[in-house]
């Protein structure tokens, strides 16, 4: 079967998948066909008693409810998601005289002693399905340089500013779920992708189109920009890792999926600290809990979007995503006493309104 055209065929894709599990332990093996014969009035044998089919609607759909997800647990799990993440951005945000590349690489170190453990509990080995393999490699690429470039994003722009940009994501994934999973790309799509972009020139507020007005930010101009690149190639790359991540489905175990992305991620940060030269311990103590957090606490929010991405449709996990800007705007007026800029407020709102409106678009053309 060819790659699923839409975000809703994906979940009935999964659905499917589900089905044949409740009617693997029915059917009896060659040979034993006559069995299943003379049981079929057995109201406790592998078929229904009133009707006589191997999986009917009076069994199979208790079973089914059994197995099927608490309604809105994968948008919880979204909420919950961006609420870590968006402690964690404020982590790093906090830690001081530390490169973003070796935040990243401590947070490798912190979340692999963690994965281990749970890899071998679960049995999952640590190599992956066969099939499999070349996309957990790619995820876990695509999902380590979208984190070194994200940390680099906070801390040489203001939260709400990189969160905001990095909020774009969704609008590349739909770019890039066209190309690699055929689904329909229209003019209304690419309309929501440039209403997307003029929300990012909002708050990059380049000289040539707004002058040399940079009033509001507490950085500098460069610095800005140099942050708005890489939280732009965060959005890129993330949109790739979730692409991956809807293509592969169930079929990966999420702790297998999180295992490529610290065991590619540590050796990629060690290789950028010896060519940049910027690898040095940070001297306060409360740097060092920052840095340990940073790790936990962003493999709880991975875990979370990982699995809300697993049971529930694309398009709702999307809109929901909404709640990182939230927490963005909340913990950068609490904890750094900026509020943001009328032009990052404006930027925010054409990026939401472009992610949102193109969420919905897919999800009513699913729905048809």
């Amino acid at each position: 079967m060819g790659p699923p055209e839409s975000a809703a065929e994906l979940v009935a894709e999964a659905v499917e998948l589900r089905q044949p599990e409740l009617q693997l332990a029915d059917p009896a093996a060659p040979g034993e066909e006559h069995v299943d014969v003379e049981a079929e009035g057995d109201p406790g044998s592998g078929r229904c008693w009133p009707c006589g089919a191997l999986v009917c609607g009076s069994r199979g759909e208790p079973e089914a409810k059994k197995k099927a997800p608490c309604p809105g647990l994968g948008l919880f799990y979204t909420v919950l998601s961006a609420f870590l993440f968006s402690v964690a951005s404020l982590f790093v945000k906090k830690v001081q005289g530390v490169h973003a590349v070796e935040i990243s690489a401590f947070r490798c170190v912190v979340q692999m002693l963690v994965i281990i453990p749970c890899l071998i509990y679960r049995k999952t080995g640590f190599i992956g399905p066969k099939g499999q393999r070349l996309s957990l490699f790619f995820r876990g690429v695509f999902g380590s340089s979208a984190m070194i470039l994200m940390y680099y994003a906070f801390q040489t722009t203001s939260l709400a500013d990189a969160t905001v940009i990095a909020f774009s994501c969704p609008v590349f994934t739909s770019i890039f779920a066209w190309i690699f999973l055929k689904e329909k790309y229209s003019l209304w799509d690419a309309f929501f992708t440039l209403f997307a972009i003029a929300g990012v020139i909002l708050i990059v507020r380049p000289p040539f189109l707004f002058g040399s007005d940079t009033s509001g930010m507490r950085e500098s101009y460069s610095d800005h920009i140099k942050g708005t690149i890489a939280a732009v190639g965060h959005a890129v790359l993330a949109a790739m890792t979730l692409v991956i991540l809807r293509k592969m489905g169930k079929s990966v175990d999420y702790f297998l999926s999180i295992w490529y992305y610290v065991i590619l991620g540590l050796p990629e940060t060690i290789i950028i600290l010896f060519i940049i030269g910027e690898w040095s311990l940070p001297y306060c103590g409360l740097d060092r809990l920052f840095l340990i957090l940073i790790g936990l606490i962003g493999l709880g929010g991975q875990i979370f979007i990982t699995k809300a991405v697993q049971i529930e449709k694309a398009g709702l996990v999307a809109i929901m995503k909404t709640m990182d800007i939230v927490f963005a705007f909340i913990f950068q007026i609490a904890f750094f006493d900026n509020v943001p800029t009328w032009w990052t407020v404006g930027g925010a709102l054409c990026v939401v309104v472009s992610t949102t409106g193109a969420t919905i678009r897919r999800w009513l053309q699913g729905s048809k």
